[in-house]
């Protein structure tokens, strides 16, 4: 069974002027994904639901693309259920967590961080991982270190209770926040 839960209730539609990332309150919701293969499926709808009711449409394509690619690793290299978490942070940005039974960080997202990406494994938009054309896999990632605004992962390690696994993320902004980080030149 799927399920998401939230930190917040669900505010009225006459009360969400408040609610967005703009307002500075947090917000986080976190979707509790079954070994399916409709996992994906759910996986992107909800991320689209949850960014366009919080005004981030823009970041949609892009978001649910790079999420999938996550979530389709999960589950197609791990034997259990994954988590995926989406997260406003500061300004107009989205962060999309997803978590997985398998403790093993996929390169690059193994490697130490670089050029301003946050924790261990992280990085920015581009990376210097050299990809196979010829390979099996790997091309989601290249798409997610492409595409992503940062990116990283990190291994949880052994835990008491079996949790442990690891956890790859990245972030986008909106167009706006990039606009003002970079002094009003176009991404790119």
């Amino acid at each position: 069974m799927t399920t998401a839960s939230s930190q917040r209730s669900r505010p009225e539609p006459s009360d969400r002027a408040g609610y967005g990332v703009e307002s500075g309150v947090p917000w986080a919701y976190t979707l509790h994904l079954p070994r399916d293969p409709r996992a994906v499926g759910v996986a992107r709808r909800t991320l689209r639901a949850v960014l366009g009711g919080y005004g981030l449409r823009e970041l949609a394509d892009t978001a649910e693309l790079l999420a999938s690619e996550l979530v389709t690793n999960a589950q197609r290299h791990t034997g259990g259920a994954s988590l995926m978490r989406l997260s406003g942070v500061e300004g107009e940005r989205v962060r999309v967590g997803v978590w997985d039974t398998d403790p093993v960080v996929p390169p690059p997202f193994d490697r130490p961080q670089r050029r301003g990406g946050e924790g261990r494994g992280g990085g920015q938009r581009g990376g210097s991982a050299p990809f196979d054309p010829g390979g099996e896999g790997g091309r989601g990632l290249l798409l997610v270190r492409t595409w992503a605004d940062r990116w990283g992962g990190y291994a949880l390690g052994e835990a008491p209770f079996g949790a442990g696994g690891k956890l790859l993320w990245f972030e986008l902004a909106a167009q706006q926040e990039k606009e003002g980080r970079d002094g009003g030149l176009p991404a790119g």
